[in-house]
């Protein structure tokens, strides 16, 4: 699944997961983990994990005697994930690619992804491997961002860098907030195999410690950072305070609290 949207190497994946997870992650990770049913010796994948936000929540919420294998396409992703997690038998760290896992058919109960398949290049694949690796009775429980003009925070990123580069805009946003067409998403799932999807609109409000710490994780904590640095390196200061002084300007500032909407997917396997 290579794509420059997926890159998130280097310095990314400590400041995502410092300055973004209280921002946009957490709240969504508690509300995604808590749908989960959890059964006696239930084998859970969870695809795309990041920086292991929600493998620490389904960590605590599985029982003793689970399986979790945590994936992600991006190795540093996982290296730092695994800092943020205490050893445990129970967790296996694989490097794997969503569209084009690693695992036979029928190997688990449950998959779950958070803020991941709007990644996938190929959406469909993603989504039929997500079948059939489940069992018959499985679930896969999954969520994206609805639109930018929803997620306020996000759009005043958009904005700002945008204004510094018209003529040739950083386009990094457009990923994680342009998959959210409800009928799309339920046709996908249906035509993977999946008889029953539940979709539900879900709000929280974000909150962060302070607008320099939301636009730091804003411009250093996804691959935004490269497509500044690969057009005016140089501009990357001004961007961060500029963005920081929208921020508060806008939202407020220690702490900034952002509206947040996505959408949560519930899709269950019968057969």
């Amino acid at each position: 699944m290579p794509d420059s949207s997926a890159a998130f190497v280097g310095s990314i994946p400590a400041n995502y997961d410092r300055h973004l997870g209280p921002l946009l992650f957490h709240q969504y990770a508690d509300d995604l983990v808590e749908r989960l049913v959890v059964r006696p010796g239930m084998r859970v994948l969870e695809t795309a994990c990041g920086t292991g936000i929600v493998t620490r929540r389904l960590v605590k919420h599985l029982g003793p005697d689970a399986a979790l294998v945590a994936t992600d396409l991006n190795q540093a992703m996982i290296d730092h994930a695994r800092t943020q997690v205490a050893p445990n038998s129970m967790i296996e760290w694989i490097a794997a690619d969503a569209t084009s896992l690693p695992f036979g058919d029928r190997s688990f109960d449950a998959v779950v992804c958070q803020f991941g398949l709007m990644f996938y290049p190929d959406k469909a694949a993603g989504v039929a491997e997500a079948f059939r690796v489940l069992t018959p009775g499985g679930v896969h429980l999954f969520n994206v961002w609805y639109a930018i003009e929803h997620n306020e925070v996000a759009r005043i990123a958009d904005e700002t860098v945008t204004a510094f580069f018209p003529d040739d805009p950083p386009r990094f946003y457009a990923v994680p907030y342009g998959f959210y067409d409800r009928n799309l998403i339920r046709s996908l799932l249906i035509d993977a195999g999946f008889e029953r999807v539940d979709l539900d609109v879900v709000d929280k409000v974000g909150v962060s410690p302070s607008a320099a710490d939301a636009a730091t994780g804003y411009i250093e904590g996804n691959p935004m950072l490269n497509e500044i640095l690969n057009r005016r390196p140089e501009a990357l200061a001004e961007i961060k305070a500029t963005l920081a002084h929208n921020i508060a300007t806008r939202l407020g500032d220690h702490p900034v609290r952002s509206p947040l909407r996505a959408i949560v997917v519930t899709a269950h396997r019968s057969v």
